[in-house]
């Protein structure tokens, strides 16, 4: 059981960030960065407020995902290791394959 829970606690302390970044930065004048420390989208996105928007949407999604992953874990721990690989392998794949649709848009 305390694997279990391990297993939740590590999905939740992934998900919180994106929550955070996507609740308080929705709004923001600046862009939402995909790479932390990135300053070079100031001088190439041009609605801001569309991208960030959209950038929230997705960092909402992949909170959601991790903590839909933390509750499996709970419920059924093997489901829940195959989809923490999942999140970290090809989700993060698919998140970069989204952002670069999302940043194409608003260039």
């Amino acid at each position: 059981m305390v694997g279990r829970i391990v297993g939740l606690v590590c999905c939740l302390l992934c998900a919180f960030p994106f929550f955070v970044i996507s609740i308080y930065n929705k709004d923001s004048r600046e862009p939402i960065n995909f790479w932390s420390g990135d300053t070079s989208l100031k001088d190439i996105v041009k609605d801001i407020k569309g991208y960030n928007t959209e950038m929230a949407g997705l960092y909402k999604r992949c909170a959601l995902f991790f903590l839909l992953t933390g509750i499996l874990f709970v419920v059924f721990p093997i489901a829940g290791i195959i989809l923490v690989v999942f999140d970290c392998s090809i989700g993060i794949y698919w998140v970069y394959r989204v952002y670069k649709r999302i940043l194409e848009k608003y260039l």
